[in-house]
């Protein structure tokens, strides 16, 4: 199995369960960070892509979408997982997640994960504190980071992984 996650990172959050999840996949995993590097690679040569971005301002990362977007048909048709990182629990984070992602490609998904989130003051500008603080009421370091919904996000991928034709 050759898997390719695909992600942006504004903080470090999102990278950080990347790197935990990497660990988890089954088989070959590639993990591109939008943010730093542009996809060059052909999908095709992926059995299977995860996608996974952060909440800003109520939205996902706009690379996110546009990856999205442009590779929806292919995407479809993929071993597809998809994640997100927020701070947001319960009900709130559930309609983050279908605001984040197509309907047609959380159609398709084989795993589906909420991993919480973190506000890290110290990487934000002021705006960003301001926001933050707004939000959470909080002015210090806070995490929702949750490495149990990463683990279980990776056995139902694994476990829900088809072997496709080329």
């Amino acid at each position: 199995m050759k898997s390719l996650i695909v992600y942006c990172s504004t903080h470090g959050t999102t990278a950080k369960a990347v790197h935990l999840l990497r660990k988890q996949i089954d088989g070959d995993v590639i993990a591109i960070n939008l943010d730093k590097t542009k996809l060059h690679s052909d999908l095709e040569l992926f059995d299977s892509v995860m996608i996974g971005g952060s909440i800003h301002g109520g939205s996902i990362q706009g690379k996110i979408k546009k990856f999205m977007k442009e590779h929806e048909d292919v995407l479809q048709r993929k071993n597809l997982g998809l994640f997100l990182c927020c701070m947001r629990e319960g009900k709130d984070a559930h309609e983050q997640f279908e605001s984040a992602f197509p309907v047609k490609l959380r159609e398709a998904a084989i795993a589906k994960g909420l991993f919480g989130g973190e506000f890290i003051f110290s990487k934000m500008n002021f705006f960003e504190k301001i926001i933050a603080k707004s939000v959470s009421g909080e002015t210090e370091d806070l995490s929702r980071f949750d490495v149990e919904a990463i683990l279980d996000f990776a056995d139902a991928f694994n476990r829900n992984h088809k072997y496709l034709p080329v």
